[in-house]
């Protein structure tokens, strides 16, 4: 299983989020059992979070696509290893690379800290 820091940061702060609010519902309807107001609440917290949660989990504004291999000739220095490019993240697309361009995991990391340069949300 990957897992997606970025999508886990959003889905932890949303978490956050939902305490305030279900915390306000709760107390508006203090007067009435509790067992029924937290119902309410969590309905209420399921309508508005549902959209925020669909967002963190489906939205391609989130997500880098690499295409790794398992023998490539690094395009960099030329050795021989496991090899790694990223296809598409927001504002880069090599989706349509006639000849696409794998590199070791050292110079993997070193093209992509140099993306990250260059404003591109790796």
């Amino acid at each position: 299983m990957q897992v997606n820091l970025k999508r886990y940061g959003l889905y932890l702060f949303r978490w956050q989020l939902s305490t305030p609010i279900l915390a306000s519902v709760l107390y508006i309807l203090s007067t009435i059992d509790k067992v029924i107001a937290t119902v309410i609440a969590n309905f209420i917290g399921g309508l508005i979070f549902f959209w925020v949660d669909k967002f963190i989990f489906t939205s391609q504004r989130l997500s880098v696509e690499w295409d790794v291999r398992d023998v490539v000739v690094c395009v960099d220095c030329g050795r021989e290893a496991r090899g790694y490019r990223i296809i598409r993240a927001r504002g880069y697309d090599r989706t349509r690379d006639a000849s696409p361009e794998f590199r070791c995991e050292d110079c993997s990391i070193k093209k992509t800290w140099e993306l990250r340069r260059r404003g591109v949300s790796v």
